[in-house]
């Protein structure tokens, strides 16, 4: 019985009996002592071992199967090969969880020495190398059979536990290797830098099945040191078993030792032979897979070659290029050559090794011949021998006593002498089959003889085809060079037309130049007249703003400080886009774009600076006004100065700025000056005021709608016909006034209160109004004026119910009161949000007063001509002198009139100079916060708007000037 049979019945026995004898050694996991771990762990190694062997009984012990035993184990079915691997997988962890127990337990001093504890932990881990090194090797070649089978994404897993596994064997066989005790006994094998690419079918052909060596035993003489002490009564008794069966019977014959160790030295001869007939093999493998290697790289490169060809055929411009591609590849295949050669001799010596090796073989049937002939007459004296059954009995134990004795010295006198003695036993029946199978294993070796026959057979056709390859592609380069040859002919006539269209080309080339050089000069020429066009309206858009200054018709023209001060913050501005215009126009004159557009805003902002400069003189003290006038004046020079640098080519790029912004600056300074200062109020009480004025003037609204009706019960129980439908409809319009201003002042309040809540954010309402002081007091000033306006409108009416008033008052007191409503509009607008729906509502409120204002202003009026009484002239009865008298008398009286009318204008501007510096910090927080300022306009051809008036006189037709009404917050309040 083999070895294979013997552990595949052995699995079966321990797989039945439940692996009830491991049960103690597993158990001695649990102690803690070190001894105890490593048996625990060697024993479920043991176990995985039998249980492999027992479900492939096609490996054997040593696990040493060749690649079609392999093949046909894992078989076609990839589930098969799958769980296969997997098997292999656990099998090696096994194995290298072993090997780290042991050399984590052995420090640096213990393993360096040669105690025998070291060496009783370091001896499994020869069987665990070459279990490691057979296990390893089968797991890449099935690995590369998954692969050629599954999708690389499915094998993921399996690829990252082969890398740790590889990263473990290689740590292991390195430390392993460093060992002094493993140098003596065993040769270890390296494994490769990198674990191989699964995904690169053709990295197979690189991998070399790492071999293990194990050195001839030494002598005798030489027996090397116990791993494990044996006691002396154990050693000693069989010795003593032997002495009595030599006294008793006496040696067998005296052959018997001699023949058992020629039998011996043969077995160790047919192994050394099967070892070196496994080198050879996998020296010619190794050799084939080079071969092989390089046969793919010579495809490789004739299917480049093809690649080249085939582009110098379709890319004429390249061919030179091409050509020394071509070279370059010949070279590679003269280079191929060499190595076929080289691979040539290397076949040689192959055959001259087979040779030698068929040399041994025959040897080896010749000594299996004369063992043969020994065998039998081994036999014939063991019949002789044979004269009782219990003699024979006794006979074969001591005949087996002596074979464990020998076999125990080449394994090392390991333990377990009860089992070994059984084998021994046994080896007697087992020497015929073993002969059987050393015949076989030289029918293998003929086999693989013929195979690398074969091999060589190849080798030598694929050698002529590619010798006839390099032919054909000798041919194909010359061919190749006569088409370039013809190329570079086609070429060369090619590059004399180009050289001439090059020469007309430059010739072109230089025309253009000229023309672009005269365009350029042109376009120069151009920008500086567009630049000397602009600066000439510039010009004349600041002297006609100068000229303003001492037009007597621009006196009437008024404006306020906060106005001025904005438009002369945006002149100040504009200097600065005008420098860096002017900068870049002095770096690149083909471009005055930027130059032309700051001019263009710096004149238009700059002369409607100067303009409302002049206008806010008209209102200010005399000092400060002709102050105003004269930096006015002199920011216009100072203006045309520069631009008048900015006409000539010799001065353009030296123009400065210096001088205007100064004099822009001192307009600055004189409209802060000019600013009327703001009331003398806590800004802790600005809040309350906030809420006090809303509340009066809502007070104030409710009381004039109250008197109005009792104006309206009274005027209709003393008054009747005519007037009396006159005032209902003057008190009827001056009651949906009221009700309108009530609406605008509640719709005015909720429209506070959101922009209070969205703005304060964590202060208080107080501190919100404290902090927006100055619209605050715009938000004052506007429902002071709202309630004042209501309460006046309603004694006008008031008045004139009872004839004692004009109806003039009526219709002063409507403007007013439309006015203050757009003040209040304006004042709440500022810091409302665009998509407020109250901001909506309060703007069509304001529409509506507006529209009911002037409801009042037509009611009075018609009211007025119905009741007022026209005297008709009559001129009947009238002489020439009489008619020139009287209209003498009426020219006399028209002077006086307009001599009056003179005067209450002149009163009528001092008064409005002194309500301007009273009301002056509200109208400012309405002017500031409530207007922007204007956007600057980029044409150059408009001149700016002067500033209106501050109001105006009713039309001839009678109808009411509302623009005049809405824009008194621009200028100045009534």
């Amino acid at each position: 019985m083999d070895a294979s049979n013997a552990c595949h019945h052995t699995g079966h026995f321990w797989h039945h009996s439940g692996f009830s004898i491991f049960s103690p050694w597993l158990l001695q996991g649990h102690l803690h002592d070190r001894y105890g771990q490593l048996v625990s762990i060697y024993t479920r190694l043991l176990l995985t071992k039998i249980s492999f062997h027992a479900k492939h009984p096609e490996f054997p012990a040593g696990l040493e199967v060749s690649d079609e035993v392999l093949e046909k184990t894992a078989g076609t079915d990839v589930n098969n090969i799958f769980q296969l691997t997997v098997e292999l997988f656990d099998y090696l962890d096994c194995e290298l969880k072993l090997s780290e127990s042991v050399f984590r337990q052995l420090n640096t001093s213990m393993a360096v020495s040669q105690m025998s504890a070291v060496q009783c932990r370091l001896a499994p881990l020869i069987q665990v190398i070459q279990d490691c090194s057979h296990l390893y090797h089968y797991a890449v070649k099935l690995m590369f059979k998954l692969h050629s089978c599954l999708p690389a994404d499915t094998l993921q897993g399996h690829r990252d536990r082969f890398h740790e596994q590889f990263r473990s064997l290689k740590n292991f066989f390195k430390k392993a290797s460093d060992m002094l005790y493993f140098k003596r006994l065993i040769q270890i094998p390296r494994l490769p830098e990198s674990p191989p690419n699964f995904l690169r079918a053709s990295a197979l052909a690189e991998h070399v099945k790492p071999v293990v060596v194990i050195p001839e035993e030494a002598p005798e003489d030489e027996e090397p040191e116990n791993l494990i002490e044996i006691s002396t009564t154990s050693t000693t008794e069989p010795q003593v078993t032997s002495d009595l069966f030599e006294q008793t019977f006496g040696p067998p014959n005296g052959i018997r030792d001699d023949r058992d160790a020629q039998i011996e030295s043969l077995k160790r001869e047919v192994d050394t032979l099967r070892a070196e007939m496994e080198k050879i093999k996998l020296e010619a493998q190794r050799y084939i897979t080079q071969l092989k290697a390089q046969v793919n790289s010579l495809e490789g490169e004739v299917e480049e070659q093809r690649k080249q060809k085939q582009k110098a055929l379709v890319d004429n411009e390249q061919l030179r290029d091409e050509l020394e591609r071509l070279q370059q590849a010949k070279q590679d295949s003269e280079r191929s050559l060499r190595l076929c050669a080289e691979a040539e001799k290397k076949a040689n010596a192959t055959e001259i090794r087979y040779t030698k090796l068929k040399e041994k073989h025959s040897e080896l049937i010749n000594t299996h011949a004369e063992l043969l002939r020994k065998n039998a007459d081994t036999a014939k004296q063991l019949t002789v021998t044979q004269q009782s059954q219990e003699e024979v009995a006794r006979v074969k134990e001591q005949l087996a006593f002596q074979v464990e004795q020998v076999k125990r010295e080449a394994e090392l006198k390991l333990e377990d002498q009860s089992m070994q003695m059984e084998q021994l036993r046994q080896e007697l029946e087992a020497r015929r089959d073993e002969l059987d199978q050393a015949q076989r294993s030289l029918g293998h070796a003929k086999q693989a003889g013929t195979e690398l026959s074969a091999q060589l057979e190849t080798l030598q056709a694929e050698k002529e085809q590619l010798r006839r390859s390099v032919s054909e592609k000798e041919c194909e380069l010359l061919s190749v060079h006569s088409l370039v040859q013809e190329k570079e002919l086609q070429l060369s006539q090619e590059a004399d037309k180009a050289s001439r269209e090059i020469c007309e080309l430059q010739g072109r080339l230089q025309e253009k130049c000229n023309q672009e050089q005269s365009l350029q000069q042109k376009l120069l020429d151009e920008q500086f007249s567009i630049l000397q066009e602009t600066v000439r309206e510039a010009e004349g858009i600041l002297r006609d703003a100068m000229a303003k200054l001492d037009d007597p018709l621009h006196v009437r023209c008024t404006s306020s400080p906060d106005y001025l001060l904005s438009r002369a913050e945006a002149a100040l501005e504009s200097t600065e886009a005008l420098q860096n215009g002017h900068a870049q126009y002095v770096a690149s004159m083909t471009d005055a774009a930027a130059l032309v557009g700051a001019l263009a805003l710096f004149a238009h902002l700059t002369a409607d600076t100067i303009v409302n400069g002049s206008a806010t003189s008209h209102l200010a003290p005399t000092d400060n006004a002709d102050r105003l006038t004269e930096t006015c004046r002199d920011c216009g020079q100072r203006s045309l100065d520069y631009l008048g640098e900015l006409k000539d080519k010799q001065t353009l790029g030296h123009a400065e700025l210096g001088d205007v912004r100064r004099a822009l600056r001192g307009i600055l300074e004189l409209a802060q000056e000019l600013r009327p200062k703001s009331l003398d109020i806590k800004q802790e009480e600005l809040g309350d005021m906030v809420e006090k004025e809303m509340a009066s003037t809502s007070a104030a609204i409710e009381d004039a709608v109250r008197r109005i009706e009792d104006m309206m019960s009274r005027a209709r129980n003393e008054s009747s016909g005519i007037k009396l439908e006159v005032n209902e409809r003057i008190l009827n319009s001056c009651t949906d006034l009221m009700k309108a201003i009530r609406l605008l002042v509640m719709t005015s309040t909720n429209l506070q209160k959101e922009i209070v809540e969205s703005g304060r954010g964590a202060a208080t309402t107080q501190e919100f109004y404290a902090k927006n002081s100055r619209w605050t007091e715009g938000l004052i000033s506007a429902s002071k004026a709202v309630g004042w306006g209501a309460t006046q409108l309603v004694e006008a009416a008031d008045r004139v119910v009872l004839q004692t008033g004009k109806y003039e008052e009526l219709i002063v007191c409507s403007h007013e009161i439309a006015a203050s409503t757009a003040q209040l509009v304006a004042a709440s607008k500022v810091k409302a949000e665009k998509s407020s729906r109250n901001l909506g509502k309060l703007q069509e409120c304001s529409r509506n007063v507006n529209e009911m204002a002037a409801n009042v202003v037509a009611s009075t009026r018609s009211g007025q001509e119905q009741i007022e009484e026209k005297d008709t002239m009559d001129f009947s009865g009238m002489s020439l002198i009489k008619l020139k008298k009287e209209e003498m008398e009426t020219q006399v009286k028209v002077l006086e009139l307009e001599k009056c009318l003179e005067g209450e204008r002149v009163r009528l501007g001092e008064l409005r100079k002194q309500h301007y510096a009273l009301a002056g910090p509200y109208e400012a927080a309405e002017e500031g916060e409530a207007r922007p300022a204007p956007a600057p306009r980029r044409g150059i051809l408009k001149k700016p708007a002067l500033a209106q008036k501050p109001g105006h006189v009713p039309g001839p037709g009678g109808e009411p000037e509302r623009d005049a009404s809405l824009h008194r917050a621009h200028a100045v309040n009534f």
